[in-house]
């Protein structure tokens, strides 16, 4: 993707301009940023997906002013009848089960992969919505069925945000929408985290699609690193010891601790031991680096992949909707494992990273070692066929 190419999806913008100006700064309303754009699947198929046990679904019905969220999965009988106004299923993580709501991701392609989601859809009566609320990351709203009515206003203090009390679901007690928009299908909204929002379902038979980027806290990603760092440490020790080596874990001493008068003081000496062993997990040369990309590209829970039958790469071959890689300067990472490249097979698998396939020309000029790991890929299902 050339990313300095103005284009339709963003109202005339680059990629380039739009990251520029609005993203994680300003919302923006794209009238027919996709002129006849259909729904990735019809209301009777996305009914019949959140009855399924791997999907996550949610059911949000309002009624009198009081609110009720069920959880999936949702049976046909659990929902109510179309007519019935007030009420929305929202179906998570639509792209890893259904081709065409993966395909609508790569018009995204612009934002790094790291930080894509999901994409989620929305169906809704006339009147359903789930109400004003905020969101922590960044999302593209896109009208694809029917017609909704976004009401949008920025909040100051998003950390302190307050919500209205004993409701299921978060609602905002103070909103002061600044605009108010009634997308039809074909027109696309962004909106930045911090920025409240309320959508509302006008005449019912609505359909909306919601490109989501994750956003992770410092706090969850600093303990999904430091965990990740710590059981590669642990991994490595092991096979130093199965070939041989003295490996064992550093173990605290305190040979020189005088009789305490203070039994449940810890020792400042314990403090230091502690404080070393994070500093020597981080002080590992890339360790960091690794982690952080094998977090990243983590399937999401509830996520198993499809074997081909005797596939092979013979023809070419494509990432699995569900499978997430990622590349740095010297790592390879898929699903939550890393892979050293260097050379030729870097350039290549970054392009698969980059393109989520390659060629059969691309395929047949990787190294015999880069053929057997695209082999072993394909044979754990994150990879398909160019035909499958």
């Amino acid at each position: 993707m050339d990313v300095n190419v103005p284009l339709p999806l963003l109202g005339g913008l680059s990629p380039a301009a739009f990251m520029r100006r609005h993203w994680q700064k300003k919302p923006l309303l794209v009238r027919q940023a996709w002129p006849g754009v259909q729904p990735p699947l019809d209301r009777r198929a996305l009914f019949d997906l959140a009855g399924a046990e791997d999907v996550e679904s949610r059911l949000v019905e309002q009624q009198s002013g009081r609110w009720k969220v069920r959880h999936g999965p949702l049976p046909k009988r659990a929902l109510p009848p179309v007519g019935r106004p007030g009420w929305t299923l929202l179906v998570q993580g639509l792209d890893l089960h259904v081709g065409a709501a993966h395909e609508m991701l790569s018009r995204f392609a612009f934002v790094p992969q790291a930080r894509l989601d999901d994409l989620m859809t929305s169906w809704a009566s006339d009147g359903g919505g789930v109400g004003p609320h905020l969101d922590s990351y960044d999302v593209f709203l896109i009208q694809v069925q029917g017609r909704r009515r976004w009401r949008v206003g920025p909040c100051l203090d998003a950390a302190s945000a307050a919500w209205l009390p004993g409701l299921p679901l978060k609602i905002l007690a103070e909103f002061q929408p600044l605009h108010d928009w009634v997308l039809e299908p074909g027109d696309m909204l962004y909106l930045p985290p911090g920025w409240g929002h309320d959508g509302v379902a006008v005449g019912g038979d609505c359909m909306t699609c919601s490109v989501g980027f994750r956003a992770p806290a410092a706090p969850a990603i600093a303990a999904e690193l430091l965990q990740r760092l710590a059981d590669t440490h642990d991994d490595l020790q092991d096979d130093a010891q199965a070939q041989g080596m003295a490996a064992r874990p550093r173990l605290y001493r305190d040979p020189a601790q005088p009789a305490t008068t203070a039994p449940g003081q810890v020792p400042p000496a314990l403090q230091a031991f502690a404080r070393q062993a994070v500093a020597r997990l981080l002080a590992q040369p890339h360790a960091l680096e690794r982690a952080l990309g094998e977090v990243l590209t983590e399937p999401k829970p509830r996520v198993w992949f499809n074997v081909a039958e005797s596939a092979t790469a013979e023809d070419g071959v494509r990432l699995a909707a569900a499978s997430r890689m990622a590349y740095d300067t010297r790592h390879v990472f898929i699903n939550g494992e890393s892979f050293r490249a260097a050379g030729r097979d870097a350039r290549l698998m970054r392009q698969l990273a980059d393109t989520r396939q390659l060629g059969r020309r691309e395929c047949s000029s990787l190294s015999d070692e880069a053929r057997e790991l695209v082999q072993d890929w394909l044979d754990s299902g994150w990879l398909l066929p160019h035909s499958a």
